[in-house]
């Protein structure tokens, strides 16, 4: 499985983005499927997802202003980020784990950037 992640960009603070990340195929088994984001020079963090209960789950630094969605039929996640920190500047990526198999992919991410 291969994840293309996209919708990064240079916003101003309090501005919203909107990310995407599409898997060439789709997930049938049990997975779980969030985003990550690593800032400069910082460890790559959770942010957002979907567990494999299905529960969406965000880290607390971006919930109630950030949404979690999923598009199934386009094989594609969303997050759409709102009230836009500098803060929040990082190279965000998809991940999914596919609990069927074993195996975990990671999309090769969309940096996002937010000037103060």
């Amino acid at each position: 499985v291969q994840l293309q992640a996209s919708g990064g960009g240079v916003v101003e603070t309090g501005g919203s983005l909107k990310l995407s990340c599409t898997a060439s195929e789709a997930t049938r088994g049990i997975h779980s499927i969030a985003w990550y984001r690593q800032p400069p020079g910082e460890q790559r963090s959770f942010v957002a997802g979907i567990s494999s209960d299905g529960s969406t789950h965000y880290t607390p630094s971006v919930e109630g202003r950030s949404t979690f969605s999923r598009d199934d039929a386009k094989n594609t996640i969303h997050l759409q980020m709102d009230s836009l920190k500098p803060e929040d500047t990082a190279v965000y990526y998809c991940s999914l784990v596919d609990y069927s198999s074993g195996n975990d992919y990671w999309g090769k991410g969309t940096l996002v950037t937010v000037s103060s």
